[in-house]
């Protein structure tokens, strides 16, 4: 029986391009993951979309002098741009700026509100005397009380990822102005997260399948103590609250803005036409799977489950495989220091496929991990082009040249091809049990290890020089190695969709490779298919190109 999976992507803050920090923090993570689910069969829903209610959106608009919705339209055109070119396979990626994310954020509202998981009290606020308003919490600034970083966030610190109150921080000032806030005292809604701690912490503790680091995260997290939150703010830009006499209030973008994981699956039921479509996703049978960096994990192992368990009647999440931070030459990827390597600067200048490779292969999954201009161009040089490019490359040739393009029959096959068979089908099923666990390194491991073994059993048997002798022995060579290529075809494809498609097509299939499925049987080639003539899958840099990025690092 076919599995449904939901795939509950970050949303990313629509104020500023993608980098490739969260490229392999969260997007390409859940894409190589449900493209897989999606060839095996699986009922998949991967969504996510422009967090357009948070504060760095309004502070963004501020500084440029324009509103709000200026900010969010731009960038959520570009996000849909750079999927498509990157090839992220969202079902559906919308915003938090529609009708439909307001009912289903305010509904929630309102049900955990008649469960008194919600209620009214007073809290300080800062307050700017020189902007005459109260400030949200991305809007204040300071040192950090628990690790003294410098720069922590009035909701939480980015280099713990400790949650804050804006309170909690010393040394404050205002992001506008540089002015030091007063606190002021103003009446606020607060989720009753204490209500949830000992339901929490048994439920985490189960959950033996998450990443230590989540785990021993979030366990940690909750045995210091949950503390009620407020989930209104005074601003006039957000979700409304769904009650008279709170008209300059809006839910708090944290509150509202992981509610769009089931606001995203409703709406992309009704634009399914099938609006009930969404249920068998949240409820009891499936899967759900929320892909996010370290940052982000008590929201989604702590705060959204609560949420989730006052509303009652729909699923926690199965696993939430954060990952850790990818640095950028050495250093911590900066935003404000323009050290980054930008989705859609990238892509204007280079082809997807070797990106989301490199980045594949040294994915932050359990510790923070690097990127560099030079393994970028070593990797694509000596893994992409001349290992499995190169591979493909050859065989196609010397059938093209000594069959006429047809497929040979193999005849009765020898050890060694029978022993390269066997290797392929052991990488088949490992790379899926590696996909499954979420271990996405280990996968693309598993899948080029079959490439560099059908490169040496391509070696050992020569079937250029075969040819001339025992032209038999070169079609079954060149048969068993095509099949392993049809194999590393499928296994790589949740990680090379462009290049898996070319390659489907030069073996003479017709459609999208997805459509063939994951299914070992299906990797044998048939004797006499026409295949068409190779071209190169992946292209060779020059060694220049390391140089030049590094320059316009610095720039």
């Amino acid at each position: 029986m076919p599995e449904r999976i939901l795939a509950a992507v970050a949303w990313p803050y629509a104020n500023g391009s993608i980098h490739i920090g969260h490229v392999a923090g969260t997007y390409l993570p859940a894409d190589i993951f449900t493209r897989y689910h999606r060839m095996k069969g699986n009922k998949v829903l991967m969504v996510s979309g422009s967090d357009a209610h948070g504060t760095p959106v309004t502070l963004t608009a501020e500084q440029q002098g324009v509103g709000p919705e200026d900010i969010f339209n731009k960038y959520q055109a570009e996000f849909l741009d750079s999927w498509k070119r990157l090839g992220i396979s969202f079902d559906l990626f919308t915003t938090t700026h529609t009708d439909n994310h307001a009912k289903v954020s305010q509904d929630i509202f309102s049900r955990l509100l008649a469960r008194d998981y919600i209620y009214k009290d007073t809290m300080v606020q800062p307050y700017c005397e020189n902007e005459s308003r109260f400030l949200a919490d991305r809007y204040v600034e300071g040192t950090c009380p628990h690790c003294a970083f410098n720069g922590a966030r009035g909701d939480q610190c980015d280099d713990c990822g400790r949650t804050l109150d804006p309170k909690d921080l010393l040394r404050m000032v205002c992001r506008i102005c540089g002015s030091t806030p007063e606190f002021r005292e103003t009446e606020h809604f607060f989720l009753k997260l204490s209500a949830f701690q000992d339901q929490l912490l048994e439920w985490v503790r189960k959950q033996d399948h998450w990443r230590p680091n989540v785990r021993n995260f979030t366990i940690g997290y909750l045995e210091g103590g949950l503390h009620d939150r407020a989930i209104t703010r005074d601003i006039e830009w957000g979700v409304p609250l769904p009650l008279d006499g709170y008209e300059d209030k809006r839910l708090y973008v944290w509150f509202e803005a992981v509610i769009g994981y089931l606001s995203a699956s409703i709406e992309w039921a009704h634009n399914s036409e099938t609006p009930e479509a969404w249920k068998p996703f949240w409820e009891d049978g499936s899967r759900a799977y929320y892909f996010m960096g370290k940052d982000n994990i008590p929201f989604h192992t702590v705060i959204w489950p609560a949420m989730l368990l006052g509303y009652g009647g729909l699923n926690l999440p199965y696993d939430v495989p954060a990952n850790e931070y990818l640095n950028l030459e050495g250093f911590k990827l900066s935003t404000s220091r323009n050290w980054a390597v930008w989705l859609p600067d990238y892509l204007d200048r280079y082809e997807p496929d070797p990106l989301r490779y490199v980045i594949a292969a040294n994915l932050p999954e359990t510790s923070d991990s690097d990127f560099s201009w030079r393994e970028y161009v070593r990797r694509n040089n000596d893994e992409l082009v001349a290992t499995y490019g190169n591979l493909v490359h050859r065989v196609l040739s010397m059938l093209n040249r000594n069959f006429d393009g047809i497929l040979p029959d193999p005849g009765e096959l020898d050890g060694v091809s029978k022993g390269l068979l066997a290797q392929a089908q052991e990488r088949f099923g490992e790379t899926a049990t590696y996909l499954e666990a979420v271990r996405l390194r280990l996968a693309l491991q598993s899948s080029m290890a079959l490439a560099q073994a059908a490169n040496r059993y391509l070696d050992q048997k020569e079937p250029w020089r075969a040819v001339r002798r025992d032209k038999s022995d070169a079609a079954q060579t060149l048969w068993t190695t095509i099949s392993v290529i049809n194999c590393l075809k499928t296994t790589m494809y949740p990680f090379l969709p462009f290049s898996s498609q070319k390659l489907h097509c030069m073996l003479g299939f017709e459609g999208d490779v997805e459509d063939s499925g994951w299914n070992w049987d299906a990797n044998a080639m048939k004797p006499g298919q026409k295949l068409q003539r190779p071209a190169p899958l992946f292209q060779k840099l020059d060694e220049d190109v390391i140089a030049a990025e590094e320059q316009r690092l610095n720039d």
